[in-house]
């Protein structure tokens, strides 16, 4: 260990934030990254525990802790800390084939697990992280190398997301012909279309995709297999179909006048804003603008937080974000222990900018929407709202949130985003290959195993799990790799 005092001499510090009336003139990335210099003192608090929970990526209480990836992470925040970049580079590249978008987008339970975080602050895991990977694309470690030896076996993967894109250049590392088949016309699934630019900027993900291209990978694009592909063809074609394409069906929400125009799910509005910023800048006006309105999100996580960010951008009137659940509490509970995922309050990028325009968080708790209100032309122009509280059934003892009598209210509402999280697989896809799915819409696998029922043809990534982290989904899609080389060659060191 390089530094065995280092957590006591240097306190964590990260990258700052541009001014948040700033950041919103642009759709671009607004951290202010610390020099390598200081970088490297932040892996020198690294403490190299005997039992490094941060790259644990266990499930506790139901909440993911560590890394899914299980990232080295005292090797290589070591490595930072003396200088060896290129063998820091070598060991993160071993566990995670994309930091240059985890570094970005993850929600970092590694830095929840963190001993140091236990009576102090965690390592900025994900900063040291991210001046990795930004250095080896700088210096040349991160160039492009294909695989010296081709085999014969071809393997398509249905799907261009986080997933899909793993299996992919673990495959092609290993000599197989791999075809990647994605409906959209650009790759990275809700990477490039479900994230908007200012946490992760497109040009990252093209730089990746171009590098695989370069190595051997094929793509092909507005392929939506059981619309313009059969899913029989694929299966005549490769020996092997690996199905990456996500839990795509947004969860709706049950309230009168749902049918009035001017409701849009997230997905549907993030992916309108960032395609016509990427192909006009935003200048032919084909998106779902939020200019001028009330714009009303309903859903307190992260996709709602990114609408929120999205919408003052657009120039909002105003934003008011709905959560169903009550207000967590600033600091951790006892119930809540470490090294558990934190149930904290957390202020995120887009409700820090509302604070700062409109002058206070969007955020409203325990409160959903009991109707919309129609004008003369069918389209949303208010929004009953109501209290919710916990209560116990007396018949079964279960608890449930209901209304609460008499706490309605309506505010003016424009435009409405659906941000409640998505259900699972698209049924056509699944239809495409005959597929049979579990009570919560995922595709049924054999036990222990990303294979179905049908020959030669497995699923990885959220429509084997359902909806989940992206760490979560390239794990899936760095598995089923090993998995589908394993029956292809008969061994595997994937």
């Amino acid at each position: 260990m390089g530094k065995p005092t280092g957590f006591i001499e240097y306190k964590r510090e990260v990258s700052t934030d541009v001014s948040p009336k700033n950041r919103i003139k642009n759709f671009d990335e607004f951290h202010e990254h610390l020099s390598l210099v200081k970088q490297q003192l932040q892996g020198a608090r690294c403490m190299e525990c005997g039992v490094s929970f941060c790259q644990s990526g266990i499930q506790l209480s139901g909440m993911t802790t560590g890394c899914p990836l299980n990232n080295l992470i005292p090797e290589w925040n070591d490595l930072l800390y003396k200088g060896n970049m290129e063998a820091a580079y070598k060991r993160l590249k071993k566990t995670n084939p994309f930091p240059e978008f985890t570094s970005r987008v993850c929600p970092s339970p590694c830095e929840a697990a963190c001993t140091c975080g236990y009576n102090d602050s965690p390592v900025s895991i994900k900063e040291n992280e991210y001046t990795i990977i930004e250095y080896a694309y700088n210096v040349g470690y991160a160039k492009v190398a294909p695989p010296k030896v081709r085999t014969s076996k071809k393997v398509a993967i249905v799907g261009a997301g986080p997933s899909g894109l793993a299996a992919a250049e673990k495959l092609n590392k290993r000599g197989h012909n791999v075809t990647v088949f994605e409906r959209n016309d650009r790759a990275g699934g809700l990477l490039m279309y479900g994230i908007p630019n200012m946490k992760l900027e497109k040009h990252i993900i093209e730089r990746k995709i171009n590098i695989m291209k370069e190595e051997g990978v094929n793509f092909v694009f507005g392929a939506n297999i059981g619309e313009n592909m059969a899913g029989s063809d694929l299966l005549e074609q490769f020996d092997r179909v690996i199905l990456t394409c996500g839990a795509s069906n947004p969860r709706d929400i049950n309230a009168i006048g749902r049918d009035a125009t001017g409701i849009h799910f997230a997905v549907d509005f993030l992916k309108s804003t960032t395609k016509s910023l990427l192909d006009c800048n935003l200048k032919e006006g084909t998106f779902i603008s939020a200019k001028g309105k009330h714009v009303l999100v309903i859903g307190g996580g992260d996709t709602g937080n990114d609408c929120v960010g999205t919408s003052i951008r657009h120039g909002a009137k105003s934003v008011t974000q709905l959560e169903m659940m009550p207000k967590p509490s600033e600091e951790r509970l006892p119930s809540n222990p470490w090294p558990e995922w934190p149930k904290v309050l957390k202020t995120d990028y887009g409700q820090q900018e509302s604070i700062a325009v409109f002058g206070h968080d969007p955020r409203i708790y325990q409160t959903t929407v009991k109707e919309f209100v129609k004008g003369e032309k069918g389209e949303v122009k208010a929004a009953t709202i109501v209290q919710l509280e916990w209560k116990k059934n007396e018949k079964t003892g279960a608890m449930s949130m209901v209304e609460v009598a008499g706490s309605e209210q309506t505010i003016p509402v424009d435009l409405v985003l659906i941000a409640a999280g998505f259900l699972g697989t698209q049924s056509y896809v699944a239809d495409a290959f005959g597929l049979k799915l579990n009570p919560r819409t995922n595709v049924i696998t054999k036990e222990n195993s990303f294979a179905t029922d049908i020959p030669n043809l497995y699923v990885a990534g959220d429509m084997h799990r359902g909806q989940s982290l992206v760490v979560h989904a390239i794990r899936e899609g760095r598995d089923v790799a090993r998995e589908v080389d394993l029956s292809l060659i008969g061994y595997t060191n994937i």
